[in-house]
């Protein structure tokens, strides 16, 4: 061991990101969603600083992902991010403090965000014709197409 080493403070494995100044945080995402996540809110297309942290430890949940995006929230698609997870926080930053805090709810309908996989389903034939899927039932968080009725399975790709 050299001598610089012997004089340093013992640290656990942190992380520092810096603050933002203004844009949103997504917190309390399940470990290893923040992917999936960033994909389904095509946060890539947007032209703006995006920060993600895996597998952060977490009192309430052991671990959990976050996500930082520094541009306004009117950019982001809030039914979107409740049908994947509505129990994630969403934090509204101006001026480099927290100014709102969004609590998500299941959407009553989401609109090509998933496919139907009943391969006889008018959706699935026709080009161009949205896929939509009402929620059917809050509580077990069931979605069903519009046209078929078919269940979605609730399997997101990671």
């Amino acid at each position: 061991m050299s001598a610089n080493e012997k004089n340093l403070p013992s640290q656990k494995n942190t992380l520092s990101i810096g603050a933002l100044m203004e844009g949103f945080v997504l917190d309390h995402i399940a470990a290893g969603h923040a992917m999936t996540i960033y994909r389904y809110l095509k946060l890539g297309k947007l032209d703006c600083t995006v920060a993600i942290i895996k597998n952060a430890t977490s009192s309430k949940m052991g671990r959990k992902d976050i996500i930082k995006v520094a541009c306004p929230v009117d950019f982001l698609d809030l039914d979107v991010l409740g049908f994947i997870d509505h129990n994630i926080t969403v934090n509204v930053i101006k001026d480099g403090r927290i100014i709102e805090k969004k609590k998500l709810t299941l959407p009553q309908q989401v609109t090509n965000v998933i496919n139907c996989k009943n391969p006889r389903c008018i959706s699935s034939i026709e080009q161009g014709l949205d896929q939509v899927f009402i929620l059917a039932d809050p509580e077990k968080e069931l979605y069903r197409c519009r046209y078929c009725e078919e269940k979605w399975d609730g399997v997101l790709k990671k």
